[in-house]
């Protein structure tokens, strides 16, 4: 049975019994909106490249709007035509599904008379530019010196904010259980995990000064793709320098390249990849981290060519894991497998020199979308390593503007939280979809709920680490101010975009409409804010004189002879 529509038909005919059940068979699979308010589907059965879906009706819903942050697919059909070059599947508009929806609903009653097929030429396949070879090469030339002034600055923005997040974790039982279970098969006790005594062999100290920057989800945040890109990539240096001897230009060059390689592949791939469930921090991390220690190892073109094909091999994470210790074990193990992936290379041991780009490469096997100009155009010319962002708030990006706006609230009338009604927050799809926890028991969990961030705005004025503890989470008045906070989800929002209205027990109505929260591009952190942030984590850990030390070590990392100053410096 073949789908039909008034008029010229919308897919052209499918032949065979299995393609007939394909098309007729509904897919049942939920699937997240992505930040534009799109479905990303992939369809229940086995996906092609000439996939698409229709999608369906969800709890009264018109099809292809979002309900609660996601959206159901239909049906699924066969269809020949330009997306297949990009193995993308196409997403209907309104009309056209609401339209298609109502054919396919009248062919399954519809008499089964033959109708002509209007037949749809295949686009020839496009080959791929050599990307994982173009990034290598531009990797093994590119010179500190040849960094814009304002790049420089922002690597050495990225390092202080990183330090800081990640000898604020380090005293987390998070790692406290890492270490306990890594500890007695550890090797060559050389490399300093920041805030405690303990050292380990390089490899062990990479996971865990990754784990420790990304505990409390305070680290840095590249906005267009939402990677932490510092984590997996300073962590794997800071290890190999504790190795091998490299001075502080050259670690900051090595800093900056890793972190200028993971957000451009992330780029390539976002959103699609994301919605597919992957972390694109952990995902994406391994190639940061590979390039950097390649370039600090002095890896030829063609070794560095086969680092980044050992790391696409060995992406991490799991957006299912987010509120939990495994969301912190994603950028450690991306920092230790793109360390280990830059030492495989530097002896030979080979990868596919396509890993990137080629069919059942990284690319092709994890994202439906794949637009590899962002990799490769204008490297050495437009950094994205500039656009790295830093974190006011110990919690998820996308409550950020929420919780910008409470804070303003509370300020300008005196809140505690008792005097509201009721609160309603128009966001963007993105932000329940990432954010959505509403009923967390551990601060964890508090870290992924906008119902517990604005609640934390409004009570207390914060959301640091200290407003994430369990306890507070747990606490009854927070509780009960959780339950009184209400979404009204429209993708029509920009994710960095919110308004928050407040109903008061007295009949007031407050609202805050913020256009760029505190952290973003537009209100950037200032340097004098992100050392005041890194005070307040080394807090407890570190003595004051020796957090004074570690910082101004940060800041002038460019006149270092040793770039491991900065890892003993942080050892408490």
């Amino acid at each position: 049975m073949t789908l039909q529509a008034a008029g010229p038909q919308l897919f052209p005919p499918v032949t065979s019994a299995e393609q007939q059940r394909q098309q007729a068979a509904p897919c049942r699979k939920i699937h997240p909106i992505d930040w534009r308010g799109r479905a990303d589907c992939q369809p229940g059965f086995e996906w092609t490249p000439r996939s698409t879906c229709l999608i369906g009706i969800v709890g009264g819903a018109a099809p292809g709007e979002p309900v609660d942050g996601r959206a159901k697919c239909a049906m699924r059909v066969a269809r020949k035509g330009d997306d297949q070059m990009n193995n993308t599947p196409r997403l209907l508009g309104r009309r056209a599904v609401l339209s298609g929806a109502v054919a396919a609903a009248a062919a399954v009653h519809a008499p089964t008379t033959a109708q002509p097929a209007i037949s749809v030429p295949s686009a020839p396949p496009r080959t791929p530019p050599a990307v994982t070879r173009i990034l290598a090469r531009y990797i093994v030339g590119a010179k500190f010196a040849d960094l814009p002034e304002m790049v420089r600055k922002q690597g050495t923005r990225t390092l202080l904010n990183w330090v800081g997040c990640a000898v604020g974790g380090s005293r987390h039982e998070t790692i406290d259980k890492a270490i306990a279970a890594l500890a007695p098969f550890s090797g060559k006790a050389e490399a300093n995990v920041l805030g405690r005594r303990e050292r380990f062999d390089s490899v062990t100290a990479a996971f865990l000064n990754g784990a420790s920057s990304h505990v409390f989800d305070y680290d840095d945040t590249h906005l267009k793709t939402i990677i932490h890109p510092a984590g997996p990539v300073a962590a794997a240096i800071l290890a190999l320098a504790q190795h091998r001897k490299v001075t502080g230009t050259e670690f900051l060059n090595a800093l900056v390249l890793g972190v200028e390689t993971e957000c451009r592949i992330g780029n390539a791939v976002y959103p699609e990849h994301y919605a597919m469930g992957w972390h694109i921090t952990g995902s994406t991390g391994p190639f940061g981290a590979a390039v950097a220690c390649g370039k600090l190892l002095g890896l030829d073109e063609q070794q560095m060519t086969h680092a980044l094909g050992i790391a696409a091999s060995q992406p991490v994470g799991l957006k299912i894991q987010f509120g939990s210790m495994t969301k912190s074990f994603h950028p450690g193990r991306a920092a230790q497998n793109g360390l280990f992936a830059a030492l495989l290379a530097q002896q030979g041991f080979t990868a596919n020199v396509a890993a990137i780009e080629g069919k059942d490469g990284w690319g092709q096997t994890l994202s439906t979308r794949q637009d590899w100009t962002q990799i490769t155009d204008g490297l050495g010319v437009r950094y994205e390593a500039a656009l790295n962002s830093y974190k006011p708030f110990a919690c998820g990006i996308v409550s950020h503007p929420a919780i910008d706006a409470a804070i303003q609230l509370r300020n300008a009338h005196n809140l505690t939280g008792a005097e509201i009604e009721s609160a309603e927050l128009h966001c963007n799809p993105l932000v329940p979809s990432l954010m959505g926890k509403t009923d967390p028991m551990v601060g964890l969990e508090g870290k992924f709920s906008i119902y517990h961030c604005i609640a934390m705005g409004i009570m207390q004025g914060a959301a640091g680490e200290r407003q994430f503890s369990d306890t507070i989470v747990r606490d009854p008045q927070v509780i009960a101010l959780r339950k009184r906070i209400t979404l009204r989800i429209d993708p029509a929002v920009p994710p960095d975009k919110c308004d928050l209205t407040l109903t008061l027990r007295d009949g007031r109505r407050l609202n805050k409409h913020i256009e760029h929260a505190i952290g973003s591009l537009e209100a950037p952190m200032t340097d004098t804010m992100i050392e005041t942030k890194f005070r307040d984590l080394a807090s407890g850990i570190l003595p004051d004189a020796a957090t004074q030390r570690l910082i101004d070590l940060c800041w002038h990392v460019e006149t270092l002879d040793d770039a491991a100053r900065i890892a003993a410096a942080g050892s408490a």
